[in-house]
């Protein structure tokens, strides 16, 4: 049997940022009954019995939970390499020395532009010079730092600057991925979706970029799914290495999944390891026993396995279909004028994109 070797643990969706790419749930306040200190103590152990080596602590923002610190002390006990995926916001000198003492392995820090007024209008609240802040904590204090940079027309002409930014900063990688359209961003696709004069120019500096740093930075950079002849695999394949752990227990293939109609499964009324192994859940596209044609007879098919799930429910209401950003899925022709919007459209100002909403209470500690 596959194991996963690594593991998402979406500790909260409460988040000071109101990012309108989010790929959290529409519906947040569904997900306010959060697990426990003890539960989610519980859930790392059973992962770590199932093969689990990489914990990745997000949200929402993880730094809300007022238990971070013992988890992440519970998960470096285990022996997990932990990583903390934040915008920045609350990580304070006190809190980061907490975190560093526990055991956490690695930092990633969200970056939504270069420069504040830009990045501050897309997060939704003043937080420029606190992430700044806190990428510098993070290097003062001998942690690995990745930064996240999610693009999108209004971002992406600016990518330069953002590179230059990270070198500034020290960086040890960068992840440039452009969009991916679940959740808020979906509500906010047409707008968000760049132009292909805007990707080539990004590509173009990202190439020169990289050659230039190379040995000193990594750069991860992911253009859009819209913009690829063939789909990207889900998360390595259905249920094949990665699987995620949500507020309120529920255990995912990958992030998005909370979409689709399919049974629910929870660790509050079941074990990790039954989930992964057992789950109708994660039993539904495992493999390519499920796909249709095209991709049954593809040669791609264990390359890319149908493509994302998510992505062929939302654009055709039918999780089962090949997903239609391949050019041979008999949908692709919905990628392809939603595409063409976007080269020929004019967009929506930043203001006026859809912010991601959140109210509820605080996690449990």
């Amino acid at each position: 049997m596959l194991r996963p070797f690594g593991m998402l643990a979406e500790l909260t969706y409460a988040c000071p940022l109101h990012c309108p790419y989010c790929s959290n749930p529409l519906n947040l306040a569904d997900y306010s009954d959060e697990l426990t200190t003890a539960e989610w103590q519980r859930v790392f152990a059973e992962a770590r019995d199932l093969g689990v080596l990489q914990l990745h602590l997000s949200g929402g923002e993880p730094l809300v939970r007022r238990d971070l610190v013992e988890l992440v002390a519970c998960a470096h006990e285990l022996g997990m390499y932990t990583n903390l995926i934040t915008s920045g916001i609350g990580l304070t000198p006190r809190r980061a020395e907490q975190l560093r003492a526990a055991g956490l392995d690695h930092v990633q820090i969200s970056i939504q532009a270069d420069e504040p007024a830009l990045s501050d209008l897309i997060a939704g609240t003043p937080s420029f010079e606190r992430k700044i802040t806190a990428a510098r904590l993070v290097k003062a204090l001998g942690w690995p730092l990745t930064l996240n940079v999610v693009l999108h027309r209004y971002n992406i002409d600016r990518i330069d600057r953002i590179l230059e930014l990270a070198e500034s900063l020290e960086a040890d990688r960068i992840e440039l991925a452009n969009t991916q359209y679940y959740g808020w961003a979906w509500r906010n696709r047409a707008a968000l979706l760049p132009s292909k004069t805007q990707l080539d120019r990004a590509e173009s500096i990202v190439r020169a970029v990289r050659q230039r740093l190379e040995g000193r930075m990594e750069i991860i950079y992911v253009i859009p799914d819209y913009y690829s002849q063939y789909p990207k695999p889900c998360m390595g394949g259905w249920g094949r290495r990665q699987l995620t752990v949500i507020p309120n227990g529920d255990v995912l293939p990958c992030p998005a999944a909370h979409i689709l109609p399919l049974p629910r499964a929870s660790v509050r009324e079941h074990s990790l390891s039954w989930i992964w192994a057992e789950s109708p859940l994660f039993q539904r596209f495992r493999g390519t026993e499920w796909m249709p044609e095209p991709c049954r007879s593809c040669e791609r098919r264990t390359v890319d396995f149908g493509g994302c799930r998510c992505q062929a429910f939302l654009l055709t209401g039918d999780a089962a279909r090949t997903d239609p950003v391949c050019h041979l899925s008999p949908d692709h022709w919905i990628v392809a004028e939603a595409v063409h919007r976007a080269n020929e459209g004019k967009p929506t100002a930043p203001g006026n994109l859809i912010p991601r909403t959140f109210r509820m209470r605080r996690g449990a500690a």
